[in-house]
């Protein structure tokens, strides 16, 4: 039901295209997996996200757990008939929702207790717990339960919360097993705080675990880039060549571009959809923001060469007119560019990855990026 193979490397650097194999389809990697936390990516309809190139969306156990619940999603067997996405699925395991969102959250050995944002009922979230739902949830990859700590977090602490995520990933994948494994691909995640020593010890204790895929979590919490570069760089490259590496929760364009050099399979952020609904869009120049006067009477679409939805139908002038006006259709019109955009900047990689054109690729990348930053 899940595999994974590497199908060309760059010579330069330790970027990689691959394909995984899941019983919704096919992902071709380097993957963006935009976020659709609560069964639905925002604004946005599946049919445009396909067209808008999502190969895989992610959602999230603790949103979906609370509501609308197992006893909703298990009445459609699943994830992927509840919300009519028939691609594969991603969800992460809840732990860092519970220590964001939820009330009075305290952890044990057993689990995080907390109370619900949304009716403060109580609950207790156990890595059997956070297995359980999802395969009620029936993503195609599910992640174990971590603890999420804060940045910065000294080293006692990060090495706590490194023990205590290693505990409940092995309690993760027992409870993975005896529910028939296979169905749905299992990935351990790696915690260790910004300190390579724990990294190491993690990715190695994971590794012998033997995961479907690995993830490397605690980054883009607060830390500078130039560490989250460091830390994914030393920790990527403690993780087995043959399973699939995700960098969680990093979105930023120069931040793909970067990690993927660095030798990382897959992304997820809610920054194409998040950044849409304040105005902001995307292209290769960098970003700019739609509500900028100079846009009033502009003709263009937001990209040059852009084939997106919005870009072969909309301009400028009209985008900028529909989010002054506060019309909902201008979050649905700058979702679909900015989401297009994001797959599109993978697609290439792929294909740079591919053609041995990678180096150059994140060169000119750059490059282009500076030019607009100076003129």
């Amino acid at each position: 039901m899940f595999s994974f193979r590497v199908t060309a490397s760059d010579s330069r650097s330790r970027a990689r295209a691959g394909v995984i194999e899941t019983a919704h389809g096919r992902i071709e990697t380097p993957v963006f997996m935009p976020v659709g936390t609560l069964a639905s990516v925002k604004s946005l309809a599946p049919e445009e996200l396909k067209a808008a190139g999502a190969q895989i969306i992610l959602g999230n156990t603790y949103h979906l757990y609370l509501r609308p619940g197992c006893e909703v999603i298990g009445a459609f067997d699943g994830l992927h008939a509840f919300m009519h996405w028939d691609r594969p699925i991603l969800t992460d395991s809840g732990g860092f929702q519970v220590f964001s969102l939820a009330a009075l959250a305290s952890l044990t050995e057993e689990g995080v207790s907390f109370r619900s944002h949304i009716d403060g009922s109580a609950h207790l979230l156990t890595p059997e717990k956070c297995i359980e739902i999802q395969g009620c949830l029936d993503a195609d990859i599910i992640m174990c339960l971590d603890q999420c700590i804060a940045y910065p977090a000294d080293y006692d602490d990060a090495a706590a919360a490194m023990a205590l995520t290693l505990r409940w990933a092995g309690r993760c994948r027992r409870s993975w097993r005896s529910s028939g494994g296979g169905r749905n691909a299992l990935f351990g995640i790696v915690q260790g705080g910004m300190f390579d020593d724990l990294r190491k010890e993690a990715a190695q204790a994971l590794a012998a675990l033997d995961f479907s895929g690995y993830a490397v979590g605690g980054l883009s919490v607060g830390e500078p880039a130039e560490t989250m570069y460091a830390v994914a760089d030393f920790t990527l490259g403690q993780l087995p060549a043959e399973k699939p590496r995700y960098i969680m929760g990093v979105g930023k364009p120069e931040d793909l571009v970067t990690l993927v050099g660095l030798g990382a399979d897959m992304f997820d952020c809610v920054l194409p959809t998040r950044n849409a609904r304040n105005g902001q869009l995307f292209t290769a120049r960098g970003t700019f923001n739609i509500s900028n006067a100079r846009f009033k009477t502009d003709t263009r679409p937001i990209a040059t060469g852009c084939d997106c939805y919005t870009c072969r139908h909309y301009s400028r002038a009209y985008l900028r007119h529909l989010y002054k006006s506060r019309e909902l259709l201008a979050y649905r019109l700058h979702s679909i560019h900015n989401v297009h955009y994001f797959t599109s900047l993978m697609q290439r990689m792929r294909q740079a990855i591919s053609n041995g054109g990678f180096e150059n690729f994140r060169r000119e990348f750059f490059q282009a990026r500076q030019a607009a930053a100076d003129a």
